[in-house]
This record gives structure tokens, C-alpha cells and sequence, in this order.
């Protein structure tokens, strides 16, 4: 599938998650920033695609980003941030959401698994309880150390 093809509106995403849903397959969700794409990234997205057969990513608009991690914040814009991620081939889904946290998305979704990094703890994962009380799982992923976008930049500052 072309990367385009990959984005998707809420509603979108939605129709090809329930299909995938249909046909047996587990569905992965995770969210976060992904600014500038690095090792950590793509490690962390591997693992959690492993967890089971589609991988979907609920991305931070640029307004929450700036929200989240500062007014130089986003280093790439949402559309070039959503074009990165579906050009990985494990990368099945990406829409792109403006609220503060996820939760929203994921009860829009409902996913089979809810993955994080392992820097959070499963009873603070946004949409957990959503999860959860639908039959889901809450998983969390061990991080690549010393990789993260803020480290990426700082270095890039220096």
C-alpha cells in the first residue's frame, strides 16, 4: 500500500480498523509526537507491531506538540510526521489527532492492544481503562536508551 493511502481520518481509520477486526487480526495502537524519526522510533514501533497484526499510530497534531514539548516544537509538521510513519512498512494506520491526550481516539478505535513506552506505568496510560474493559490488553515496550528527539536536538544545538 502506498504511504499516502496509510493516513486516514478518524472515520476512515476506523472503518479499515473494524475490517481488520473482522478478518481475526489484533490491532495495535500507539501515540505519541515522532518529530524527527530515529532508532528509537523505529524500535519501539517494530515491537509494538509484534504484539499483533495491524499497527495504527494516533499522531499529535502540531498545536499539541507545541502544547507538550515547547513553542520550537514541531521540528516537521504534521503531515511531513504522518508521511514518516507510514512509509514504514510495519506502520498500518496513521491519523492524526488535536485533543490534549489520545483517549478520545482510542474510544473511538478500540483497539486490541494499547502500547506505550515502558517510561510509563500501565495504570497512567491514557485509554487503559477503555482498553481494558473491552477485552483489550495494556502493554508497555522497553525503550532504546539514549535515543530520544530532545537528545536528538540538543546535540543538533551544540
Amino acid at each position: 500500500m502506498e504511504s499516502k493511502n496509510k493516513i486516514n481520518s478518524w472515520q476512515g481509520l476506523k472503518e479499515q480498523v473494524e475490517l481488520w477486526k473482522k478478518a481475526g487480526e489484533k490491532v495495535v495502537f500507539s501515540n505519541g509526537c515522532f518529530d524527527i524519526l530515529h532508532l528509537g522510533h523505529i524500535d519501539y514501533l517494530e515491537k509494538a507491531r509484534s504484539l499483533g497484526n495491524r499497527l495504527v499510530i494516533g499522531l499529535n497534531d502540531d498545536d499539541s506538540v507545541r502544547q507538550l514539548k515547547g513553542a520550537e516544537r514541531p521540528v516537521n509538521n504534521e503531515i511531513a510526521r504522518a508521511r514518516l510513519l507510514a512509509a514504514l512498512e510495519f506502520v498500518d494506520g496513521v491519523t492524526i489527532f488535536s485533543e490534549d491526550t489520545p483517549k478520545e481516539l482510542i474510544a473511538f478505535l478500540i483497539p486490541d492492544i494499547l502500547v506505550k513506552g515502558s517510561d510509563y506505568n500501565v495504570d497512567n496510560i491514557v485509554g487503559a481503562d477503555i482498553v481494558l474493559a473491552n477485552g483489550g490488553e495494556v502493554k508497555t515496550i522497553d525503550l532504546v536508551n539514549g535515543y530520544s528527539t530532545s537528545n536528538l536536538i540538543n546535540k543538533l544545538k551544540k
